[in-house]
Formats: C-alpha cells, sequence, structure tokens
C-alpha cells in the first residue's frame, strides 16, 4: 500500500514538472519573440511570472497555466459577419494575396487564423496548431470548446485551422476569418469560440451583404454581433461594415440601401459607431455610368482609406492592451480574488460552526437527558453505580476521536456546500475553476477555520503587487516614449544629451 500511494506521488510529481516546463518553454519561446519585435512587452513577461508566482502560492493558479496565456500578444483584427458577404474577398484585398477562396456560398466553415511566414509557399496546419501555442487567441481553445459540448474537445480541428501568408501586410498581427451566421443553424461551440474571439481582438470588422439589407435575412449576425456587444466597455473596437455596395449602382440608390441597414442596426440598438460602405477594387461588377463610377470610387477609396488605418493603428494599441492586463491582473488580486476567496472562507466558517453548534447543543440535551435517567436510576436502586476510572478515560478519548472525525466531515460537507454556491454565482467568470481550486487550499484539513486570511496573502504578497502596479506604470511610460515625443526632439538627439550626461558622471 505504500509502495503504491509512494507511485501515486512520483507519478503527479513528474507530471507537474512536465506541465511545468511546457509553459516555461512556451514562454521562452514567447520571450525570444518579443526581445526583438518589442523589448517594452519582454519586461512585461517578467511581471507576468512574478503574478503567476503569488496566484500559485494563493492556489488560484494551476502550476501549467499563467496568466501570460490569457493574453494575445500579437494585434488580432477579426472578420465577422454574414456569409457571401465579401469578407474572404476583403482580406485577399487587404493582404494582396489570393489567400481564401471566395464564393456566394460557404466556402469554409471553420475559423481561419492567418499568420505572416517568409515562406512562399501557403500552409495550412491543424487547429492542433493553434491549441498548443501560448502565442496565439486559442490556447487551450479545445478545453472551452469540450466544456460547452462534451466530445468536441477532440475534434478541434473541425473548428480551426492555421494559414501561413508571405503577405507583408499581415507581419506583426494576426487576421481571423470567420464561418458566416446566417446559412446554417449555428452550434454553441461555435457561438462560444466567437464570443472568446470578439474578446480578445483589437478590432472587429462586422460585414453585412448591401444585397440583402434588409433585418430579416441577418438575424444571427444582428443578435450576435451587434446586440450582444453594443454595451461592452471595448465597444469602440466594432467597425459595421455594408460591402458590395456597388451593387446598387445600376439603380443608383445606395442612400436607400444603407438607409435599410442602418434601421436594421438600430432595431437592435445600435445608433452610434463607425459605419462604412465598401465594395472590392479586384471583383467590383462593372459601372457604366462615367458619374455614377467616379462617385462611387470615391466614396469607396476613402471609406477602405480608413479601415485600413484603422487596422495599421491596432499594433499599437496592442501593446497598451497587454500593459493594462496585467495592471487589471493585479487589481483583480487585491480587490476581487481576494475579498471573494475572504467571503468564501467566511461562509465555509460560520456553516463549520453552526453546525457544530448544533449537534453539539444535540448532544448535551441528550446527556442531560441521559443524566437524568441515570439519576432517577440511582434513586431506585438507593445506590450508586460505580464507574471504573479506567472505562471513564476510554469513554473519553473515544468521544474525542469521534469528536474529530465528526469535525472534519462536517468541515468537508461545509466545504463542498460552499463551493457549489460560489459556482453558481461565479458561472461566467472565466475563472471560476481556479477560485474554487484556491477555496479547496484554504479548507484543508490542517487549516484552522478561524485563518480567515487566504492562503499566501500576506504583507509581502501586498508589496509585491504593489511594485507590479509600479512597473505597469513605468511600462506605459516606455511606450509612451516609443510611440510619442512630446519635446520634439528625434531619438538621435535624446541619445547624445544621453550619452553628455554619462560622460560627466
Amino acid at each position: 500500500m505504500a509502495r503504491l500511494v509512494q507511485a501515486e506521488t512520483l507519478v503527479r510529481t513528474m507530471q507537474k514538472k512536465v506541465a511545468e516546463s511546457q509553459i516555461e518553454q512556451r514562454l521562452h519561446s514567447l520571450e525570444a519573440h518579443l526581445q526583438q519585435e518589442n523589448p517594452v512587452l519582454l519586461e512585461v513577461v517578467k511581471s507576468f511570472r512574478t503574478l503567476d508566482g503569488i496566484a500559485r502560492s494563493m492556489g488560484f493558479m494551476h502550476h501549467e497555466e499563467s496568466y501570460a496565456s490569457h493574453v494575445p500578444w500579437w494585434p488580432i483584427v477579426s472578420v465577422l459577419g454574414t456569409y457571401s458577404s465579401g469578407k474572404s474577398t476583403f482580406i485577399n484585398d487587404h493582404l494582396g494575396y489570393r489567400l481564401q477562396s471566395t464564393g456566394n456560398q460557404a466556402v469554409d466553415d471553420k475559423f481561419t487564423v492567418i499568420s505572416y511566414s517568409a515562406e512562399d509557399t501557403v500552409r495550412v496546419l491543424p487547429g492542433l496548431a493553434l491549441d498548443a501555442d501560448l502565442r496565439f487567441p486559442f490556447y487551450k481553445m479545445s478545453r472551452e470548446i469540450e466544456s460547452v459540448v462534451t466530445g468536441e474537445g477532440r475534434r478541434i480541428d473541425a473548428y480551426l485551422q492555421l494559414k501561413t501568408c508571405p503577405s507583408r501586410q499581415v507581419r506583426g498581427l494576426i487576421l481571423i476569418d470567420s464561418p458566416g451566421f446566417d446559412a446554417d443553424e449555428q452550434r454553441t461551440a461555435v457561438l462560444r469560440i466567437t464570443k472568446h474571439i470578439i474578446g480578445l481582438s483589437d478590432l472587429v470588422l462586422v460585414f453585412f451583404d448591401a444585397r440583402h439589407p434588409e433585418m430579416g435575412t441577418m438575424q444571427d449576425t444582428l443578435r450576435h454581433l451587434v446586440q450582444e456587444t453594443i454595451h461592452r466597455d471595448d465597444s469602440n473596437k466594432f467597425i459595421y461594415i455594408l460591402n458590395q455596395i456597388d451593387t446598387t449602382a445600376r439603380e443608383d440608390n445606395a442612400e436607400d440601401v444603407v438607409a435599410s441597414w442602418q434601421r436594421a442596426l438600430s432595431s437592435k440598438g445600435l445608433t452610434a459607431g463607425r459605419f462604412y460602405r465598401t465594395y472590392s477594387r479586384t471583383t467590383s461588377i462593372p459601372i457604366e455610368n462615367p458619374n455614377v463610377r467616379a462617385r462611387y470610387e470615391a466614396k469607396r477609396d476613402v471609406e477602405l482609406a480608413e479601415i485600413e488605418r484603422r487596422i495599421q493603428q491596432v499594433s499599437v494599441e496592442r501593446s497598451y492592451r497587454i500593459v493594462g492586463a496585467l495592471e487589471r491582473s493585479v487589481i483583480d488580486i487585491e480587490e476581487k480574488i481576494v475579498p471573494q476567496l475572504q467571503n468564501m472562507i467566511r461562509i465555509w466558517r460560520n456553516t463549520v460552526l453552526a453546525l457544530e453548534g448544533s449537534l453539539f447543543l444535540i448532544l448535551a440535551l441528550a446527556a442531560i437527558f441521559a443524566g437524568v435517567t441515570l439519576a432517577q436510576l440511582n434513586t431506585m436502586l438507593d445506590s450508586l453505580i460505580p464507574m471504573p476510572p479506567l472505562l471513564l478515560g476510554a469513554g473519553a478519548v473515544f468521544v474525542l476521536v469521534l469528536w474529530g472525525w465528526v469535525h472534519f466531515r462536517i468541515r468537508r460537507f461545509a466545504a463542498l456546500w460552499v463551493g457549489q454556491r460560489a459556482r453558481r454565482r461565479l458561472q461566467k467568470d472565466e475563472f471560476v475553476e481556479n477560485y474554487l481550486a484556491a477555496f479547496a487550499k484554504n479548507t484543508r484539513f490542517f487549516r484552522s477555520i478561524f485563518l480567515l486570511g487566504p492562503v499566501g496573502w500576506n504583507s509581502r504578497t501586498h508589496a509585491q503587487l504593489k511594485q507590479l502596479l509600479a512597473n505597469a506604470g513605468g511600462y506605459v511610460q516606455k511606450l509612451n516614449d516609443t510611440f510619442t515625443n512630446p519635446s520634439g526632439n528625434d531619438g538621435e538627439e535624446r541619445r547624445r544629451k544621453n550619452d553628455a550626461s554619462s560622460t560627466i558622471e
């Protein structure tokens, strides 16, 4: 039996070391990439490592997890919308490369992540390439899918694929093309992936088909990409595009079509935002009237230029978003995670005390009843029943052991009850399992129920978090120095001043 326990402990230790090695390898790979691309973000990774250590000491972070894995490290531009709305054509035009298949029918029912490669040959890699790479926004996505639809996590390749492209337009960012929303009945897993993409994206382009601008033909798109997103804190990252507007040139009724489209959007509550009407430069239908053609082309070129500028801006915004994610994670530990754990521990302690108090009261009443009965019996016998001291001692020991067993059974029952309540209350929180794991660490058998402070939470931890917040502010300043120059001095002049200062010292 002892050998079996030792073997199980050894297996768990080896599994832990393998998991830690994997996350370390991915972090090292990320650091190698950032060392050349963005040294400021390289420092941010180190801060995430410190944050991971704090979370693991509290039991909140598993050894194969990292806060860094919840942050997409490349800028992400997502292209969502209806089938046959010209999403793939827009992507090909943007890349200057025919990468995506186009057509009036659904040509691909997978989410396609497009990434830069120096190779001339396009490679199509399975979803596993995304699921296992920390740097991509679909790291461990198979778990997300499995949690929604049992058994589907193993079919990650049916939902995702990675395409490489030599176009420099995609260098330094990730472009995501999605299946449409209104051709087939939507699967729960697909909608979960879409929600995941929207949350991580720096820019979301939502495409509609100008040939079908009325509300009835795009109900799913309106519901999932408009109605459910307009109240988000980051709603400004959404751009709504009525594509293929060139189909209105023959009747020259673009304004009527746009008005119909905007009425459909406003019916779902979208009354403000960035709206564009465009069409492809490469696949547009011929417009015979030269005046109409000139007007349409001028409008199209202005709109496409604005969209392109917005796409180019995301790399700058991503750097600030990552630093912001670090800052939010630090604040969440102190203002959200710790109070939540303290509340769970307090409820658990009160529950244990209430149950034990009730049980003690019942036993006390039983003892009083037994004592009264025994006294009456002694009176009837007119003599006391002698009780050997050894038997009294053995009875006391038995009572203490029994009470200890009952105590730990009550602790366990109360912990399960509080955990189930917390799971229901936090079911929409992405870290619900982390909360439960940290709570379980605080209710282990050797931990006193009177300790309200969570495991790993102390003055040293508080000081570390304070320093991480200061570091985040410093990272923002470094990014500002990279992207702005209020003094008007160019980099060479600043460098000469620094050199001069060093010489004086």
